[in-house]
């Protein structure tokens, strides 16, 4: 399913117009985003909660050469699903 497909479901089920729609949706993820990206946790009870994460500098390799490399550090966005979507998943 991609963005806009996504957006047609959401109208459906909400009864809004697909730009409404898409409006919300695209509301919805610059606020998860700009949240993550101050350190901020998101949590949707039952879905998941999306984070920042560190990762530490570390030594990599490059497979074609075999060249060690540094990687530097950096943060990356996390997602943990929720108890209630992992269960519905091993369903």
């Amino acid at each position: 399913m991609n963005k806009e497909e996504l957006i047609s479901e959401i109208s459906k089920k909400t009864k809004v117009s697909k730009k409404e729609a898409g409006m919300i949706l695209s509301a919805t993820i610059d606020t998860i985003q700009s949240q993550v990206k101050k350190g901020e946790k998101i949590t949707l009870v039952g879905f998941g909660t999306f984070s920042r994460k560190h990762r530490d500098a570390r030594k990599g390799r490059n497979p074609q050469t075999g060249k060690e490399l540094k990687i530097a550090a950096k943060n990356v966005p996390s997602f943990s699903a929720g108890k209630a979507f992992k269960s519905l998943l091993s369903k």
